[in-house]
Formats: structure tokens, sequence, C-alpha cells
């Protein structure tokens, strides 16, 4: 049964009606937060697929098969999954501008220790390291945004949040192959002098996010009372219209059918996104061109992507609708993932590759909208964590059985059509997803009576 409340609260014709102070107060909160919280996600991003490039000089230099090199790159995924709720559980603790940047600087660290790589064993420590210590990152900041926007602006600022992603990619490929065709920097090797220069950003935003970074918004000195009186009322009125469950013990979330479920949902995107991502200037270089033509080349598909993430979250937004656009945005990707491995022509192959990226990147915005509507709190943190890690897993499956595919049948088709499938994997749970999301639950939450 469809919960009146949340029609009256949440309804298009609400949505249009929204004043004109409630405009500003979004719009200043958002240009306040959004472009910081981005830069620390654009640096988070090349730090854990700047491994593709460095895949170009360094498997030969230490030694790694491609097989070696996917189970590498995909146990940062592993670390990040172990660690990802105790991480959300301390963010919440410390609060955000601590542990921000407390995840910053140890990731960096470990992000240029990568240039000591000497074999397997030392690569796949260093990646699952860099997993544990970026782990909480981004649903620390989903989390963080939960206490900032109502629902129905979430999956607005969600995509511009993760406009994030391709904006790194588009960053990395140019400056990765420039740097591939040095010879590296005081007396190090190319790769390792890539290491080393996308690892020192992270540490060096650390002292920017202790002074800028506001815990809430009672401490944001840019707020004046009204705004603050607004975010406070438009929550409470969230609460109210979804009844949010906020559990006595916050990890009677990792209980949560809906929580599993929504994991289920968002496992695919991940997984292809990585398997894509840390492939893709090897599927590129296979094009027989130079590293710094591959690095520019690599950048396109993430162009499409960020107008992906410019269009179908705002889309979504303006007409309340999220199942809908993700079985069809989701159905889209499967069909160009699908072509870009039947076609061999390399401009034919890099078409489909950015239709692909368009839709898989986008969508994610609109998926991350759907914990909202049950969860708040310290159950949120728990919440959103445990989709997130438990969806990450993807990025471990997606570019280890790219490598175990490609050192199998010798060609990178067969990998593409194993991420196809499991976009189509994604369009079947969306429909289960709809049904138990819309189904009442007991109480004020499904778990309202363990917690």
């Amino acid at each position: 049964m469809t919960n009146p409340q949340v029609l009256q609260h949440d309804s298009p014709a609400a949505l249009a009606s929204a004043s004109g102070e409630e405009k500003h107060i979004v719009g200043h909160i958002a240009r306040r937060l959004l472009p910081f919280l981005a830069l620390i996600y654009v640096v988070a991003y090349i730090d854990r697929t700047v491994v593709g490039f460095a895949k170009l000089h360094m498997n030969a230099a230490v030694g790694l098969s491609d097989a070696a090199y996917g189970l590498g790159a995909g146990l940062f995924f592993i670390g990040y999954f172990l660690c990802e709720v105790p991480s959300n559980l301390a963010l919440a603790r410390f609060g955000a501008r601590v542990w921000f940047a407390r995840i910053l600087f140890t990731w960096g660290v470990i992000t240029m220790l990568m240039a000591l790589v000497s074999g397997p064993k030392s690569f796949y420590a260093l990646r699952f390291l860099l997993g544990a210590a970026e782990a909480g990152l981004y649903p620390g900041i989903l989390y963080f945004l939960t206490q900032w926007f109502p629902m129905r602006h979430r999956a607005r600022v969600i995509g511009l949040l993760v406009l994030a992603q391709p904006i790194a990619g588009i960053v990395t490929g140019p400056i990765a192959g420039a740097l591939l065709e040095t010879h590296g920097f005081f007396g190090m090797s190319n790769w390792q002098t890539l290491f080393v220069v996308s690892g020192l950003p992270a540490v060096l935003l650390c002292i920017p996010t202790l002074r800028l970074l506001p815990e809430s918004p009672a401490h944001a000195r840019w707020l004046d009372d009204t705004e603050r009186r607004w975010i406070e009322r438009e929550l409470a009125a969230d609460q109210r219209a979804y009844s949010l469950d906020t559990h006595r013990n916050p990890f009677s979330a990792l209980k949560d059918r809906r929580v599993l479920l929504l994991a289920l949902l968002f496992l695919p995107f991940p997984l292809c996104i990585y398997g894509l991502s840390l492939w893709l200037p090897t599927i590129i270089k296979a094009f027989g061109v130079s590293d710094s033509t591959a690095g520019l080349l690599s950048a396109v598909p993430y162009l499409f992507a960020v107008a992906g993430l410019l269009l179908v979250p705002r889309h979504s937004d303006k007409h309340r609708e999220r199942y809908g656009h993700i079985v069809v945005v989701s159905g889209v990707a499967a069909l160009t993932m699908a072509a870009s491995a039947w076609f061999h022509a390399p401009a034919l192959q890099l078409l489909f590759i950015c239709l692909t990226a368009f839709s898989i990147y986008s969508i994610q915005a609109v998926v991350w909208a759907l914990p909202g509507e049950f969860l708040t709190g310290a159950s949120a943190a728990v919440g959103i964590a445990t989709i997130n890690s438990l969806a990450n897993l993807g990025g471990y499956l997606g570019p280890y059985g790219i490598g175990l595919i490609k050192d199998a049948t010798g060609s990178l088709a067969a990998g593409l059509y194993f991420l196809a499938a499991t976009l189509v994997f994604a369009v079947l749970v969306t429909f289960a997803v709809r049904a138990v999301l819309r189904t009442p639950q007991r109480g004020t939450g499904e778990l309202a009576s363990e917690s």
C-alpha cells in the first residue's frame, strides 16, 4: 500500500511548488559542500584506478600475468569490504571532518608505496591495504549528505557527486599517458612515478579537509538560523513521511532484507564500472596506439558518463520515479556492453563503450536514492556502508573475472559479455527490490521490534 504521507510530501505537484527559499537554500548548501567533496572523491577514484595505466609497463617489469593483475586490482575491494562498516561507524563517532582527513592521509601514502611493488605478493598486499584505507569514504559522504539534503533532492545531489568518477577518468587518462611516455623521474621508472604523483594530492588535502569541512548544519558558520531550521524541518518531515528506521541497535540494519536486496541490486554496477575501467587502457592499447594516445582516448567514455550523470538523475528526480529508470538504463547498458564485444572495429568498439559508460555511471545515483526511503540516523550509516561494501565486491569480481577469462581465451570479448550478463541480472533484481520496498513493514520498520 502506498503511504499517503509520502504522496503528500513528495509528489510532483509538491516538488513543482517548491519555494524560491527552498531552491536558494539547497543551492547554497550544494555550492558549499559538493565541489570539495567531489574533489576528494576525484582523488580517490584516480588512486584506485590509475593501476590500469601502470599495468601497461608494471606487469612486464615485476612479472605479473593478466590473471595476477586482475586478482590484485580486485583485492582493493576485499579490503574495502572488510573495513567499510567499521569505518562508517567511526565516522559517526569522530565526525566527518576528522575521519575523512584520516582516510585521505592513509590511502595517499599507500598509493605512493605502490611504487615499491616488486612482484605479485607485494602487489596483492598493497592493493588490499589501499582498499582498507579508503573504506568508508564514499558511503561516508553519502551518509554525510543525508544530514543536509531532504529526500526529494538526493538523486540529483548524488548524481553531481558521482560526476567525480568520470571526471577522474577524464583527468587520469591524459596525465597517466603523458607520464608513461617519459622515462620516470628521481630515479624511478615511469609507472613508479605515476603512483607517487597520484598519491600525493590525497595527503595534501588533509589540512583543507580539517579546516573547511563542517561536521553538520549546526556547525556550518555559512548557514543562518533560518536555513538551519529549514534543514531540520525538512529532514524531520522526511522521517515522518517515509517512516524511516532508526534502530536502537544500528547493526540491526545488517539484518534488514531491504539493505541486503539493495546490495544485490547495486552489485552489477561496480562490477561493470571497475571491470571496464581497470581494463580500459588495455582495450584501447590493443587498437595499436601509443601510451599518450591511449590515455587521451580513454578519457572519451568518461565524457559520456558526465553527460549521463547530468541527465538521468535529474530526470528521475523530476518525475519522482526510480525503478523504471533503473530497468531501462541498465537494459540499454547490457546491450551496448555486448555490442562493444561483438564489434571489432576500434571506432565502433569505442562508441559502444562510451554509450555503456553513459548508462552505468548515471544510474548509480538513482539506485543510491533508494536507501534514504527507509533508513536514517546511525542505521543509515550502517545500512549505506553495508550496501556499498557488499556491492563493491563486484569491484573484485569484475577485474579478476576479466583477467581469468582473458588468460583462458586470449581475448577480452568474452569478459565484456560477462559484464553485459550482470547488467541483465540488475534488471531482474530491480523488480524484486520494487516489490519489497513497496511492501508495508511492521511498525516503524521491519526490525524495530528486534532492536
